[in-house]
């Protein structure tokens, strides 16, 4: 058992330490004077009070079985002894789940995310390629009842999306995929080609936090240049055809963000305003943690020599994440939806 792990996380990102920071904040007597900071603050103390709860849990709980299991073997009772085993295996997958949210303790970790995905050069093959990513992450946000919202499509020529933009409303979605920016690279063979030869297609994912009130962006009106259009794709449920699609480029920066999932010009041109302020945090926080090093490589060509995992449904079935090392035999599983262990294997890479 990993409680010992768990405590030597607890120390190394100060856990205790900043709970005790926050409680005297808490008693000072102008604390509630800045609403948003205050409930900031407080939801900042759940989540630390939350961590060491379960640490003191899990740690009485793991006495308890060992000295359940010890006896049991004492008296040579198998069922028992088996029965010990199970409620260990159950007790580890909660510390692990700690050991996590010891991980999530930025201050962007906690919210909400938008998520990008660009098809690479390759057509047809690389815009199919990239709705199987959409529908991967889709089906991941539906396996934590997240809930999702189609901001910005632009559908292929032939099938599959030339790129798309999700938000996707959870505890820690940020948190858990911040290291999903960068390219993702398929080889198969192609359902779209006659002579059924292998093809390897890339795409691109991009990460970012939907910022809340609390985090302040500033934006300059004359940094930015709005453009409206009509919206593409086949319309329907998901994505409207009249003229009140936005576009709104920050010049600074070159960060462009779109939105044409409202049929209100206003409330498109909002949702781009609010996605840009998190384009512009995040690459803030990229600059100041990495000195963009990361947004670089996050922007480098969708193509060879660039991707951070490598799905291969043929001549053999293997997904690996090229950071880690981590890799799983089952690809179907991973497509539909399964990326926890991938998750939390780079989530462990970054904070070595």
């Amino acid at each position: 058992m990993p409680i010992k792990e768990l405590r030597s996380f607890f120390e190394k990102q100060g856990i205790e330490s900043k709970l005790v920071e926050i409680n005297k904040l808490i008693l000072n007597s102008d604390f509630w004077e800045n609403k948003s900071n205050s409930e900031k603050i407080l939801k900042e103390k759940k989540m630390y009070d939350e961590l060491i709860n379960s640490y003191k849990y899990s740690f009485l709980k793991c006495n308890e079985i060992l000295e359940f299991h010890n006896l049991a073997k004492e008296e040579n009772n198998i069922e028992l002894v088996k029965e010990s085993i199970i409620n260990l295996k159950e007790l580890n997958k909660k510390v692990k789940q700690n050991e996590i949210k010891c991980f999530l303790s930025s201050e962007a970790d906690p919210l909400n995310v938008y998520l990008e995905i660009h098809a690479g050069a390759g057509g047809t093959e690389s815009q199919d390629w990239a709705e199987m990513l959409r529908r991967m992450y889709l089906k991941w946000a539906s396996s934590k009842k997240y809930n999702y919202q189609l901001i910005s499509e632009h559908k292929g020529d032939e099938a599959g999306i030339k790129s798309s933009t999700i938000k996707i409303d959870g505890n820690y979605a940020y948190g858990f995929l911040k290291a999903e920016s960068g390219i993702h690279r398929l080889v198969r063979i192609s359902p779209f080609d006659s002579g059924a030869r292998r093809h390897t297609s890339f795409a691109s994912v991009w990460v970012y936090p939907v910022i809340d009130e609390s985090i302040k962006v500033d934006i300059q009106e004359k940094d930015l240049r709005v453009d409206t259009y009509r919206s593409s794709g086949a319309g329907g449920q998901h994505v409207n055809t009249t003229d009140s699609a936005v576009r709104i480029t920050h010049l600074p920066t070159k960060i462009v963000v779109q939105c044409q999932n409202d049929r209100s010009q206003h409330k498109n041109k909002e949702t781009c305003m609010n996605m840009l302020k998190a384009r512009l945090y995040e690459f803030k926080l990229k600059k100041k943690e990495e000195e963009l090093k990361s947004t670089e490589q996050s922007k480098s060509d969708i193509g060879w020599g660039h991707q951070i995992r490598s799905y291969i449904l043929h001549p053999y079935r293997l997904v690996k994440d090229n950071r880690t090392n981590f890799e799983s035999s089952n690809p179907d599983k991973i497509l539909d939806g399964e990326i926890d262990d991938f998750l939390e294997s780079s989530l462990f890479n970054l904070n070595d």
